[in-house]
């Protein structure tokens, strides 16, 4: 609501097949850009750009390792670009990255965007939040309701990709999956508006396309100081059958590798040995005179060496070559580091109808021309869902609550926006 640039970046790339899916999975990617001008904006896009080219080109068998390694190759590049144009010089941004595979949910994390997984009416917190005062709570500087924690800026992030050559990726999981399984990645933006047990609630009591919707509503009506950028993915209730290696026709079937080593060669070393050593033992045995044996005896012995040679060497040929890659710490794997409830009950639907007041409030204050009959008419139904102790129902009717009041608000200020232009 205040920026005129959005420096957010997201990607979803869903698995065109079993085949696809069993050897990479779903990847979802959400960034946050830092920086002046556009250079926020282009080093988010670099992120979710090069964090999945680079996954699933990557000949990495390892699929959480090919994550890793594409979150570092992404800060290379971004840190390549910023170092090419003064205008972009310390670029940076936050990249959260999930891949939904057959083993479980891989995370790649830097910075302080986030990721939740929903299970059972339980939010979980998947990540670490590379912020000033998280760094500083783990260290047991300062405890997160003293005086101290609360003025801490939650803003202020010690991690991300760009600024430096080279960058710590804490990565997660792999974590069970579940059918019925939500998992909720988000910038600060929604964040550092909704609190977590509002949007465990939300996610809970609405579809995931509603419960999207509802939570950028909500925290651009709460004053949006920064863009929001929300990613549900909802497991399917036959997960468990998709997880099993697919059955590939012959057009997609992997051409076989040939042998490390030609049995051929082998057959002929073992052969040829085995014919120098029954020479010795026929000239021992028969009492042959050693000039008459001697002379193939060698030529066996020297055409196993030549085959055991080409053996070694084909061998050698055959061992998959590796790159060699710069040794960077790899953090993480503690999570899930905080866990809240999901609570359909009163004291949520007041809360979320509280900012909907507040902004009643304002237009009266200002005058504002809103038509206040669809809210009035969610509301009062949603108050009879309260008195009958239908949580779920109530918080779905103040969430359409909160969608048309942001929908008004948005008429509001493209009927100012037309009526300038007609000023001028």
């Amino acid at each position: 609501m205040r920026r005129a640039n959005n420096q957010d970046s997201m990607a979803v790339l869903m698995a065109g097949s079993p085949e696809r899916f069993y050897h990479r999975g779903h990847l979802f990617v959400v960034a946050d850009g830092m920086g002046a001008h556009a250079a926020g904006e282009l080093a988010s896009r670099l992120a979710t750009e090069h964090i999945a080219m680079q996954y699933f080109r990557s000949t990495e068998e390892d699929s959480s390792e090919a994550l890793r390694i594409a979150v570092r190759e992404s800060n290379a590049e971004i840190h390549r670009r910023g170092q090419q144009n003064p205008e972009f010089h310390n670029m940076g941004t936050t990249a959260s990255s999930l891949a939904i595979l057959p083993v479980g949910a891989v995370i790649a994390h830097v910075g302080d965007s986030r990721a939740y997984r929903l299970r059972d009416g339980i939010l979980e917190q998947l990540t670490f939040d590379h912020s000033l005062v998280w760094e500083m709570e783990a260290s047991g500087q300062i405890h997160p309701d003293s005086v101290l924690g609360q003025s801490i800026p939650k803003n202020v992030i010690t991690r991300s990709l760009g600024p430096n050559a080279n960058v710590e990726v804490d990565l997660e999981g792999p974590f069970e999956i579940q059918a019925g399984d939500q998992f909720l990645l988000c910038s600060d933006g929604l964040s550092g508006q909704v609190e977590d047990e509002e949007i465990a609630t939300i996610m809970d009591c609405l579809p995931e396309d509603l419960a999207t919707r509802v939570l950028i509503d909500l925290a651009n009506l709460r004053g949006g100081p920064d863009n929001s950028t929300v990613i549900i993915v909802r497991v399917a209730e036959d997960f468990a059958e998709q997880t099993s290696k697919p059955t590939q026709s012959k057009r997609h079937l992997r051409k076989q590798e040939p042998a490390a080593v030609s049995p051929l060669l082998i057959g002929t070393a073992i052969i040829c040995f085995v014919g120098a050593l029954g020479l010795g033992l026929a000239m021992v045995v028969l009492q042959t005179p050693v000039s008459k044996a001697m002379g193939p005896m060698i030529i066996a012995f020297i055409l196993g060496v030549i085959a055991a040679g080409f053996c070694v060497a084909q061998y050698l040929q055959s061992k998959p070559k590796h790159k060699t890659r710069p040794l960077v710490k790899t953090t993480g794997g503690k999570g899930p580091y905080r866990r809240y409830q999901a609570k359909p009950n009163k004291e949520i639907y007041d809360r979320l109808g509280e900012t909907v007041e507040e902004l009643r409030t304002a237009a009266s204050q200002r005058n504002w021309l809103m038509d206040w009959d669809k809210i009035d008419k969610l509301q009062k139904q949603g108050n009879a869902c309260v008195e009958a102790a239908q949580f779920k129902r109530a918080i779905r009717l103040q969430a359409e609550a909160i969608i048309e009041t942001m929908h008004q608000l948005r008429e509001l200020n493209n009927r100012a926006a037309n009526e300038t232009d007609i000023e001028r």
